[in-house]
C-alpha cells in the first residue's frame, strides 16, 4: 500500500469520516502489509493491549468498552449475546379453555414472547427424544421444565354503579396480564427454587381482554433454548456496539465560529473556553458524539476539525430483557465464545492427527 510513514499509523488505527464517504474502513494490520511493522499475532501484545472497562451499569443495562480487538471478534461477541446465550421461555401451550376473542394460536404466540424470570443455568436442555420416538408433550421433569398456569374468568362487578360505562368498574378480571401466569412447581422444584421468584419478568404485559362469561384456562411448559432457534429465547432487548469517536481541532476556533462549531455536535462534546477575554472552542468529551457530520455542511468550519473513530475501541451497550442481569449475560457470552474456540482447536488437532 502506497502510504508515507506519517500516515501509516492513522490508516492502521483510525476510521476517518469525510464529507462524502468514510476512509480506512478495512483492517490492514496483517503481517507484511507495512514495512517496518511486525503485525504477526503475539499473545503477550494482545494481553498488554486488550482490556474491558465498565462505564455504566444498572439492573437491566450495561455500557462497557472493549479495547484492543478486531471488529470480527467484537461482532461475534455481539451475535452470541443475541442468539447463543440460553434462557427459559414458553415452548408448549396447552389450551383447555379459551372463550376470549383472541385466537388460540395468537394467544399462544403472545405467551411465548413473555420473558420468564428463571436462571437457565439451573436447568438442562429438554431431551427431544430419539429418532422415530414421539416426545412426551404432556409432562416435563423438574430439571428441564417450568410449568405455568393461567386461569382467569371474567364476571360482572355487583358493586358497579348503575350509570357506569367504565369497563374497569363494570367487570372483574376483564384485563388479563402476565402477572396472572402462576408458577406450578414440578417434583422438588418448590424446595430447590424456594428463594426464586419464578414467573414473568414484567407483570404488566397485557395478554387479552375478557367480557363476562369469557375465561382462559391454559397450562404452559417453559424449556431452555437459545435465540438462534427462536427470538423468544434471546436474553437481550438489544446488544450493540459503536467505535469510539475522536474529534481533533486543526486550528484555534474563536468567537462566533466557536459558537456555531459547538452547536454542530451533540451536547457535551464541545464547550467554549475563556482565554484572555475571548471564547475558544474546546473538545471536552468526544465519546458523546453521534458522528452526524453536521459540521461538514458548513464551508467555513469543515476544514477546522478532523472527525475519526478509533478502530479497535468498541463501546458496547447491552440491555437485558430482565431474565438475567447484564453483567451475567456478558460473562455467559464470553463462556460461549471460549467454548467455540476450544471446539475449533480440538477440530484442528483432530484433523492434524488424521
Amino acid at each position: 500500500m502506497a502510504a508515507t510513514m506519517s500516515n501509516v499509523e492513522e490508516i492502521r488505527s483510525r476510521v476517518i469520516l469525510q464529507e462524502f464517504g468514510v476512509k480506512n474502513v478495512h483492517t490492514t494490520d496483517y503481517p507484511g502489509n507495512y514495512p517496518g511493522y511486525d503485525d504477526a499475532w503475539n499473545m503477550e501484545n494482545f494481553k498488554k493491549n486488550f482490556r474491558i472497562d465498565i462505564v455504566d451499569m444498572d439492573e437491566n443495562t450495561m455500557e462497557f468498552d472493549m479495547v484492543g480487538i478486531d471488529a470480527s471478534i467484537a461482532n461475534a461477541f455481539r451475535r452470541i449475546l443475541l442468539a447463543e446465550v440460553p434462557t427459559m421461555a414458553v415452548e408448549k401451550v396447552f389450551i383447555y379453555n379459551n372463550t376470549s376473542i383472541v385466537q388460540d394460536e395468537i394467544l399462544a404466540h403472545r405467551l411465548g414472547l413473555v420473558p420468564i424470570k428463571a436462571d437457565p443455568r439451573l436447568f438442562e436442555y429438554r431431551n427431544a427424544g430419539n429418532e422415530g420416538e414421539e416426545e412426551d408433550d404432556e409432562e416435563g421433569s423438574e430439571i428441564d421444565t417450568i410449568k405455568l398456569q393461567l386461569k382467569v374468568k371474567c364476571s360482572r362487578n355487583p358493586r358497579a354503579t348503575k350509570d357506569s360505562a367504565d369497563p374497569r368498574e363494570l367487570y372483574l378480571n376483564h384485563m388479563v396480564y402476565s402477572k396472572d401466569m402462576k408458577w406450578v412447581p414440578i417434583g422438588n422444584q418448590a424446595d430447590v427454587f424456594a428463594d426464586s421468584n419464578i414467573g414473568p419478568v414484567h407483570g404488566d404485559i397485557l395478554l387479552a381482554q375478557l367480557r363476562p362469561g369469557q375465561e382462559l384456562d391454559i397450562v404452559m411448559h417453559c424449556v431452555k433454548g437459545i435465540g438462534q432457534d427462536h427470538a423468544k429465547f434471546s436474553p437481550v432487548a438489544t446488544a450493540s456496539y459503536r467505535l469510539l469517536p475522536e474529534i481533533s481541532l486543526l486550528e484555534a476556533v474563536e468567537g462566533e465560529q466557536a459558537e456555531r462549531l459547538r452547536s454542530c455536535f451533540s451536547r457535551g462534546v464541545m464547550e467554549l473556553e475563556d482565554r484572555d477575554g475571548k471564547k475558544f472552542a474546546k473538545v471536552v468529551n468526544s465519546r458523546l458524539d453521534t458522528c452526524s457530520r453536521e459540521v461538514l455542511r458548513h464551508e467555513d468550519l469543515k476544514n477546522l476539525v478532523k472527525l475519526a473513530r478509533v478502530r479497535d475501541h468498541f463501546i458496547f451497550t447491552v440491555e437485558s430483557s430482565g431474565v438475567l442481569p447484564p453483567d451475567v449475560l456478558v460473562t455467559e457470552a464470553i463462556k460461549v465464545l471460549m467454548t467455540k474456540c476450544d471446539r475449533f482447536l480440538n477440530e484442528l488437532n483432530t484433523s492434524n492427527v488424521e
